[in-house]
């Protein structure tokens, strides 16, 4: 088992993280910005080392500065959360290559699921369903690409290889708009990734956004952790999650988690992970595999009891992966909102001094935050402050509680979008009744 392990993140994951390592008995080092000296998780750590000034070029994404901060502290592993360089291959192999512990794949692999032609080549290879698309980047010869697009159907969506979250896609309705959306796409994506390739999907119309959980050992052991619903998105980012998924066919939901499992074991997957599908008419079409942590973790925790982030801990110390799939016992229904520093109608982030905090409670009730009554919001980072999970013996149940919960939850001093969620989302007949697709909030929210 490792010894001591640098938490190479901030907010609510590092704290996750270091609660885990110290269940474990493991010595935590915590590595921060200079805004960040009063995180929670600065101050329960059992060494602490500021990386840089507050911008996260210069800190959280300074890999020299975080393996130096490794290196001073003799830590044996280093833990990347999510976000910042948690998916990022060049990471992984300093990382690797310093002598220390990745907490997570291979960089090989992450390189492998970062590139989305490639992760879709490999998921076609080991079985798992992809949505109909050009089975590959997007050549120069525009009456190929015409063809083809043709042949899969309009609309269509042109995606770059290097993309994601929401960033580097256009959707085409018409043929007369292809050529023109190939190329800006390519601009944007050589702009924003480095990287122009482009590929081609057929654009579902009503999908939801339904992902299986996997633990993989790297040594061809791999079990699957049950399924996540996240369709209620605004601009691509998640803001409710549920696990398990409701309204679809068990037997389905069963074939899907076990070819999520054969991929595991053909690209010998080592640690947590994530393959995310869009699903529409009982089908699933995979869009990419998140190689990390989730935000969404704790739901599939709730209804699993397994701890995620102690079992990435145990997988990477070399423990492997000790759960058999027979061991996995599903209860109940679990449900995460994020809680967000922002303005709950413009969306605008709202960093300031939270004056009090008071979390709630009660059966059920969980609360993943970092923040506390004095805490100082920066506004370098992204504006999730909190998230609030409750699980029920059934979905009823669950969102009873998730109700409850809104109601206790106190932040004083900046907003928060914890009025979206008590008064418009958890009020929507159609996402109690469960199975909205992922353009529903928008829609709801109108041009907000």
């Amino acid at each position: 088992m490792l010894e001591k392990v640098v938490i190479a993140n901030r907010g609510e994951i590092a704290l996750r993280i270091l609660r885990a390592c110290k269940e474990l008995g493991i010595r935590t080092v915590a590595v921060y910005s200079k805004a960040d000296r009063d995180l929670m998780h600065v101050r329960l750590a059992d060494e602490a080392v500021c990386i840089g000034p507050a911008p996260s070029s210069e800190s959280y994404l300074n890999i020299p500065a975080i393996i130096s901060a490794a290196e001073v502290t003799d830590a044996d592993g280093i833990h990347p959360g999510y976000g910042f360089l948690a998916e990022n291959a060049d990471f992984a192999e300093s990382v690797e290559r310093s002598g220390f512990t990745f907490i997570g794949p291979k960089a090989d692999t992450i390189r492998l699921m970062g590139n989305k032609v490639a992760a879709i080549d490999a998921m076609k290879e080991a079985g798992v369903p992809t949505v109909p698309g050009s089975n590959g980047p997007i050549g120069d010869d525009s009456d190929a690409a015409l063809a083809m697009a043709r042949e899969i159907g309009y609309p269509v969506i042109i995606k770059a290889a290097a993309g994601g979250g929401g960033r580097g896609m256009r959707v085409v309705e018409e043929e007369k708009l292809l050529l023109n959306a190939i190329t800006l796409t390519r601009s944007e994506a050589k702009n924003a990734f480095g990287d122009p390739t482009v590929y081609m999907e057929k654009f579902l119309q009503k999908p939801r956004h339904v992902e299986v959980q996997v633990l993989a050992d790297g040594a061809g052991h791999a079990i699957h952790l049950g399924d996540r619903d996240c369709s209620l998105q605004r601009r691509h980012q998640k803001v409710v999650e549920e696990a398990p998924a409701p309204h679809i066919p068990q037997h389905l939901k069963e074939e899907v988690a076990q070819r999520c499992v054969d991929a595991c074991k053909t690209i010998n997957y080592r640690g947590a992970g994530t393959f995310e599908f869009l699903y529409e008419d009982e089908r699933f079409y995979f869009i990419e595999m998140n190689t990390r942590v989730q935000v969404e973790h704790p739901v599939t925790e709730m209804i699993t009891g397994v701890d995620i982030v102690k079992e990435q801990l145990r997988i990477a110390g070399g423990e492997g992966l000790q759960l058999q799939q027979d061991d996995i016992q599903f209860q109940g229904h679990a449900i995460e909102v994020r809680v967000n520093a922002e303005d709950p109608v413009r969306f605008t982030p709202c960093p300031g001094k939270i004056s009090y905090f008071h979390a709630p409670g009660g059966n059920g009730v969980r609360v993943d935050s970092h923040v506390y009554s004095g805490y100082t919001v920066p506004p370098f980072y992204d504006s999730l402050i909190g998230k609030l999970i409750t699980w029920g013996e059934n979905r009823d149940i669950a969102f009873a509680r998730m109700r409850n919960a809104l109601d206790e939850i106190v932040v004083e001093g900046i907003k928060t979008n914890v009025d979206l969620h008590r008064e418009k989302i958890f009020k929507d007949k159609a996402f109690i009744e469960g199975g909205v697709d992922i353009h529903h909030l928008e829609k709801k929210l109108g041009s907000n």
